[in-house]
């Protein structure tokens, strides 16, 4: 079991005023963010329950182009998030739903660029927390408290096996892993979070597997810019 320390009880350092509003939002960006993997030419955001009635009082919306940007929960310039869109040529639509979600502070970010597409869901739980609940229409869920990878494949017997193996083999040990698929030998997307940095050069020998077509890593402690 994983413990959280004081820091992400109390919310982490950032520009305010709230850390479910702001530090989440910010964290859920970078998520999505890093799952594109470039920088995005457009950002549809859909807002739910408590982030859709208070988004701008509470200076959600600039949270979440900041995020979207990698910029850290500290970073001065969240206040001016939309401008700096503006200067790097990233359109940004908010789009605000009635729709019940599982959590009030939760939100669908679509990221579009000239190669890719994401679309992720996810919720700010408390304390700069968030959980990732969906991405690209697959239940699955990760935190982001760690080092990620997003993997999509064909459902095959003996995929799980190949991949936890060759992770075993480079000695990144497994803290949490789900998995979604449209059925049986179908699309389907494995979720793992690690207890270290996952290398690029175990990217590419994850991507040599038979299957896999597409992975994503997400890792909060890097900076990648856009």
């Amino acid at each position: 079991m994983r413990f959280k320390d004081v820091f992400s009880i109390i919310g982490p350092s950032m520009i305010g005023p709230s850390s479910s509003h702001t530090a989440g939002a910010i964290r859920l960006g970078r998520v999505a963010g890093q799952l594109l993997g470039e920088r995005p030419l457009k950002a549809d955001i859909t807002l739910y329950g408590s982030f859709a009635d208070t988004y701008r009082g509470h200076g959600t919306d600039l949270a979440l182009i900041g995020g979207i940007l990698d910029f850290e929960t500290d970073d001065p310039r969240i206040p001016h998030a939309a401008e700096e869109a503006e200067t790097l040529g990233v359109e940004v639509a908010f789009h605000i739903s009635k729709d019940k979600a599982d959590h009030p502070n939760t939100v669908g970010i679509v990221l579009t660029s000239e190669n890719r597409k994401v679309n992720m869901r996810g919720a700010s739980i408390g304390g700069g927390n968030v959980e990732i609940i969906n991405v690209d229409q697959f239940d699955v869920k990760f935190t982001a408290n760690y080092p990620t990878l997003v993997i999509s494949h064909q459902d095959r017997p003996g995929m799980i096996a190949d991949i936890t193996t060759l992770l075993g083999r480079n000695h990144i040990n497994i803290g949490f892993m789900d998995l979604d698929r449209k059925g049986r030998h179908q699309e389907a997307m494995t979720v793992i979070e690690t207890d270290a940095a996952i290398p690029d050069e175990l990217l590419q020998e994850l991507l040599q597997l038979s299957m896999i077509t597409d992975i994503r890593k997400v890792d909060l402690a890097e900076r990648g810019g856009v």
